[in-house]
This record gives structure tokens, sequence and C-alpha cells, in this order.
């Protein structure tokens, strides 16, 4: 990962952990019934440790890591998690040491090239390697409406390339490994207007966007959502795309 992203993870660290949207049990339910057992397990890229604390529901250890100090800081504790600051594509880790590795919402940020020799390194013969990833969301027609003309044009150029990775399910990105079958996984959260726009608000993009050129722009999506919202501690069902691939690594 560049020093670019790097400070892109790095900035507002404490509002990415807050805003993010949570993964069902069902994934990772799938993820343990295709492992060879349950000893070591690295969260790749782990942010606030979302994944990691789920994953040691049944690992008996999970290291974690980011390349970034800030959310490495952020990141929720957990007494059989250990958080560390390393980039994905070079690591202290032994050799064959984890059984499953997993990469949420970061896969498309990687140096492939480097991530994977250091994934075939560090996970042993049978480990499962799993990366996912959700991109847009769906509301209702008026509010996604609203959503398309008051948010997407302003932060049009304020994304980063790496992104198209992400909202093309992943396609593009090489996978060395035996893929295997995924079951459908629903990602859905019960927000109210308040933790929609927190999700929102964000985005590296809508923060690049406010810093060049101010905030009105999310001033009037802020009104024009108010207005399309009703009740502002109404809860909606916000339905997002969700990709995932996993394999299993052969020797």
């Amino acid at each position: 990962m560049s020093l670019h992203h790097h400070k892109q993870f790095n900035d507002k660290s404490d509002l990415y952990a807050a805003a993010r949207p949570t993964y069902p049990d069902e994934l990772f339910e799938f993820l343990f019934s295709q492992c060879p057992d349950f000893e070591q397990a690295w969260d790749c890229g782990t942010g606030s440790g979302q994944a990691a604390v789920s994953l040691a529901k049944r690992f008996h250890h999970v290291e974690a890591t980011d390349v970034s100090p800030q959310q490495i800081a952020n990141a929720t504790a957990h007494k059989r998690v250990h958080y560390s600051v390393q980039p994905a594509e070079t690591t202290h880790f032994a050799n064959d040491a984890f059984s499953l590795i997993t990469v949420a919402q970061a896969l498309h940020w990687f140096e492939f090239n480097k991530f994977w020799p250091e994934v075939h390194r560090v996970l042993k013969p049978g480990g499962i390697f799993a990366a996912w990833g959700y991109s847009w969301f769906h509301i209702s027609t008026e509010i996604d409406a609203i959503i398309a003309t008051k948010l997407m044009p302003p932060i049009k150029n304020f994304w980063a390339a790496q992104n198209q990775l992400l909202w093309d399910g992943y396609q593009a990105i090489p996978f060395p490994f035996v893929t295997i079958p995924t079951p459908q996984i629903i990602l859905a959260q019960q927000w109210n207007l308040a933790q929609l726009l927190a999700y929102l608000g964000s985005w590296s993009a809508v923060r690049h966007c406010i810093e060049a050129n101010g905030d009105e722009f999310f001033v009037e999506l802020t009104a024009a959502l108010g207005k399309a919202w009703g009740s502002a501690e109404e809860k909606k069902v916000i339905s997002m795309d969700f990709h995932l691939m996993v394999g299993r690594h052969e020797a």
C-alpha cells in the first residue's frame, strides 16, 4: 500500500471505525466450515478489527495487521486478538503459520505481485484464504436517486483508482488459489438517517472533496435526505452489494 493510501486511512480512523457496516454471522460460519483447524488466523488490513474479533469466536489466536497506526489504535480489543502495524506485503510471521487468512474491504489496496507470495508463504497447506468487500447500496428508489444526483457527481473525481477493482466485484484481481464455491451472503444494515450520513461521511472521496471544495454539497445532501427519510430516527434497510472470494492453498 502506498504512503498516499496509508494516509487516507490514518485520517479520521475513529470515524471510519464507528461508521462501518457489520458482517453477518453466516459469512464466518461458512469460512469456519472450510478451515482445517482453528489454531491461528490472520486478518490482514484489519482496520477497526471487526473481522478479527469475529474470527476470535472460533480461533485460539488471531493476528490482525494494518499499515495504519491510527486504525490499530482505534481497533476493538479482544483477548485472543493481537494487533500490529505491518504492511500486507511484508510481515514477520513464520512460514505456514495460519489456517485462515482474511481480508475485509481492503484487498483492492494491496500490491498483488508482493502480497500473493507473502500469503503463500504464511498460509499452511490446506489453509483457506478469503477476501470480501461491499460497494454500492440500495435503500429506496427515492433515496437512491437523491444520493445519485446530490452526492456522486461532486465526489466523482476524488475516488482513488483502486476502488474500481471493488466496484467490479474483484473480478479483475488475480486469484492464485483453488476457488471454493461460496453461498450467497446478504449484507444488510438497519440504519437511521444519522448512521447513514456517518457512513457516507466516512468515504475518503467525500472527505477529500470537502477539503478541496467545502461541504456545501454535503449540507444539500443532508437536507434532501432529511425530507425524503421521514422521521430521522426511523431505521431503514440498507442492502449492500457484497463480493466474496474464497480459495484453498494446496501444497
